[in-house]
């Protein structure tokens, strides 16, 4: 995972982004965790290590890694977006219980992408598969 780390924070430099010791650790932090955490969970995670960092940085570099590329938002409607610093292609399952989410993988849904932009005349730009269910520990 650190060579994932260097090559993000190396990516950043090229572009003019100042590596600062929280920005490093938030980044190290989704990548290492490869969860999806919210920025308040973030936020407690290095608080002890950077105490006089606030939720506002938190918030403003995962902004900037989301339109780096680096890291996807995932919202819910709640409010309490997730990021996700797996950027393949790949699929989410939900725990209607406890919010927990895994990855999965499946093959690429690109038939369904070209279907839908026939049938509606819309430019596709992606999508999103989502299951939800109950997980193991809450069952």
């Amino acid at each position: 995972m650190a060579t994932r780390v260097q090559h993000a924070l190396e990516q950043l430099k090229t572009t003019g982004v100042r590596i600062t010791p929280q920005r490093h650790a938030i980044l190290n932090y989704l990548m290492e965790s490869m969860g999806h955490p919210t920025a308040d969970e973030i936020y407690r995670a290095l608080e002890p290590q950077f105490p006089s960092m606030s939720v506002a940085t938190v918030y403003n570099n995962l902004k900037m890694f989301t339109q780096a590329g680096m890291v996807r938002e995932l919202t819910y409607g709640d409010n309490s977006s997730r990021f996700d610093a797996n950027i393949s292609e790949h699929y989410h399952i939900i725990c209607e219980k406890c919010g927990t989410i895994k990855d999965f993988s499946y093959p690429s849904l690109q038939d369904v992408e070209e279907k839908a932009a026939a049938c509606t005349d819309f430019e596709v730009h992606g999508h999103r598969l989502e299951l939800y269910g109950v997980c193991k520990s809450c069952r």
